[in-house]
């Protein structure tokens, strides 16, 4: 039996929990969010990407009700929230500092919100203990936040904000504080605690790492707009312009002019070398300018010409970075091009094949990499 897949953004008849309509936010002469669209269905997780000062965390900050949209409308279950106050909204924000209370043991900073809303106090108890359960954080409850560690914190940051079941939690780079082997053991945890409350999370981060292991759509924004919104692997395979294959992961970007063959493309892009073949692009005309996008671990890498390559160059390899499990291989072309291609280290005990100024062959297929307008 075939399990079904979450994508409710591909089903015309679901109706999403988030819409931004036309929303723009202006500080003075700055645009920080200019004319954004986008929806998020129920039980996303969905993250928002992008390099500082693109406008996440503005974005964020409307949600949260901390700011009002200059133009346009934000909908949560289909009703406008810009006159909701914050503190009336069904919505919650753990902030990247975590902002526990120092002097409340890690019981009563979860049960805070909850004596505030004056819920009975048996119903309180059992909230908190559930929470504790859920964060795993039964044995700490009488703590106080200095007495657990960062990513203890962190988890009792999210049951206090997880215990007034919000339709949504925005979470504010709540990863960054923690080192990098916890910050990606917590990463799972994350996506564990948001499947099994069902509640919508909104994630801002500039770790595109993150983004793409957590969420089931990550949104690619810049100066204020999002660029393109996508599941982690069409973004990362499928880019929809240098921008977003770029910000991604690493990528070697080459420019020239498109030569349309039939059912392949044709670009003609450095002196002295060979065309690139590859995958058309739909409208592209001869001679328009186009980019070309490939991944370094789609680029094979080998001391002969490779027979039938779609896709071959030669060059010498200019540096090496040894990263454990894999090498990248920066190769200089003849015209001064340098392309990276990337090989699994796959032995215990590696000997390189290639060394510095080893004239080698890349190859690739004609459909490893994607042409791109813009």
């Amino acid at each position: 039996m075939a399990l079904d897949v979450f994508a409710p953004w591909n089903d015309p008849d679901a109706k999403p929990l988030i819409q931004f309509k036309n929303v723009s936010k202006r500080f003075g002469d700055f645009t920080a969010i200019d004319d954004l669209t986008v929806d998020i269905f129920e039980r996303e997780f969905f993250a928002l990407l992008g390099p500082s000062g693109c406008g996440k965390t503005t974005m964020m900050r409307m949600l949260a009700g901390f700011e009002t949209p200059t133009e346009g409308n934000i909908l949560l279950a289909g009703q406008d929230i810009a006159p909701v106050p914050p503190n009336k909204r069904a919505v919650n924000m753990m902030f990247q500092s975590y902002a526990l209370f120092p002097h409340l043991s890690i019981w009563d900073n979860i049960a805070f919100g909850l004596k505030r809303d004056k819920m009975p106090k048996d119903q309180i108890a059992a909230r908190v203990e559930e929470m504790l359960r859920l964060t795993r954080m039964e044995k700490f409850a009488s703590r106080k936040p200095h007495q657990v560690s960062g990513g203890q914190r962190q988890r009792v940051a999210l049951a206090r904000s997880l215990a007034k079941a919000p339709k949504l939690l925005l979470l504010d780079e709540p990863l960054g504080a923690l080192d990098k082997k916890l910050r990606q053991d917590t990463q799972f945890e994350l996506m564990d605690i948001q499947e099994k409350t069902g509640t919508t999370f909104v994630i801002v981060t500039h770790d595109q790492e993150e983004a793409m292991t957590v969420a089931s759509r990550v949104a690619v924004m810049d100066h204020g707009q999002i660029v393109q919104v996508a599941t982690p692997d069409v973004i990362y395979e499928a880019p929809n312009s240098t921008y977003v294959a770029d910000f991604i992961g690493e990528v070697n970007l080459m420019k020239g002019k498109a030569d349309p063959q039939g059912d392949s493309l044709q670009m003609h892009w450095a002196e002295g070398q060979p065309a690139v073949v590859g995958s058309p692009l739909a409208g592209a005309s001869k001679g328009q300018d186009v980019h070309y996008a490939i991944r370094p671990e789609k680029v094979s890498i080998s001391a002969e010409k490779p027979v039938d390559a779609a896709n071959a160059v030669q060059g010498k390899v200019l540096d090496i970075a040894y990263l454990g499990n894999i090498s990248t291989y920066h190769v200089e072309l003849a015209g001064g091009q340098i392309i990276k291609a990337q090989a699994a280290n796959n032995r215990r005990i590696s000997r390189r094949a290639f060394t510095w100024e080893d004239q080698v062959w890349l190859s690739w297929t004609a459909t490893a990499g994607v042409f791109l307008e813009r």
